[in-house]
């Protein structure tokens, strides 16, 4: 895969970086030459994904550049002091990808604790919003700028015992319309489902049935490019990878 001219290289923050598709989408697109601002709440995982991603960088591209720190979504605190570092050094995002996330053990509703529930809205929902609200007047001072909102099929459908992540994941495809028709021209936020891939999350419900689908290492070339073509005109729009 060519890598990005210094011209069109961007620079991609990704949070949930540290796993499953948010891993594998900082690998292709660091590979391909472009800048990574990457959190998690793993400080461990963090650090091993930096010298992953230094190891992949083309010559001639600084691998300094890249920016990975463990932070907790949920904290807006922690966001908005992310969002200062990165002012202060110049790494306001071109490209936000929203992919932190959880999902409920499978249970019916009423056999969800309220502590496992309030995880899954407070990461994949408040979250969202925490990064939003920090990033995206950066974006819009820049007046450019790609929003991407990981979504899911189960936020345009439904499944037995996992209303906690349908439920979080209709929110963001509403937060995303919402939030499209609150962005100056030039920009866009859309919701993305990344289709159906074998994670961690998805092995957690599908069992060793989650091994029939695709590898996250197969998805990501074909989501990285997707998500790097979007524009303007893709505003508040719902895709599919």
């Amino acid at each position: 895969m060519a890598g990005a001219s210094p011209a069109s290289s961007k620079t991609v923050m990704i949070t949930g970086v540290s796993r499953g598709l948010g891993k594998v989408l900082a690998l292709e697109l660091a590979r391909r030459g472009h800048t990574i601002v990457g959190c998690a709440r793993s400080l461990e995982k963090v650090q091993a994904l930096q010298a992953e991603i230094a190891a992949v960088t083309p010559a001639g591209v600084a691998a300094q550049k890249h920016f990975f720190t463990d932070l907790d979504v949920s904290s807006d605190a922690r966001v908005r002091e992310l969002a200062r570092i990165l002012v202060d050094a110049k790494q306001v995002p071109d490209v936000l990808v929203n992919n932190a996330g959880t999902i409920n053990k499978n249970k019916k509703l009423w056999e969800i604790s309220p502590e496992e529930f309030d995880s899954v809205i407070d990461i994949n929902i408040k979250g969202t919003a925490n990064v939003l609200r920090h990033f995206l007047p950066l974006m819009i001072e820049k007046k450019q700028g790609i929003i991407v909102n990981m979504s899911s099929g189960w936020g345009r459908s439904t499944a037995a015992e996992v209303s906690p992540y349908c439920a979080s994941k209709w929110a963001i495809e509403g937060l995303t319309r919402s939030v499209a028709k609150e962005l100056p021209t030039g920009m866009a936020a859309v919701a993305l489902n990344p289709g159906v891939v074998n994670t961690d999350m998805l092995a957690s419900c599908f069992g060793n049935s989650a091994s029939l689908y695709q590898s996250p290492e197969s998805w990501a070339p074909k989501a990285a490019t997707m998500i790097l073509s979007l524009t303007a005109d893709d505003n508040g729009a719902s895709l599919t990878v």
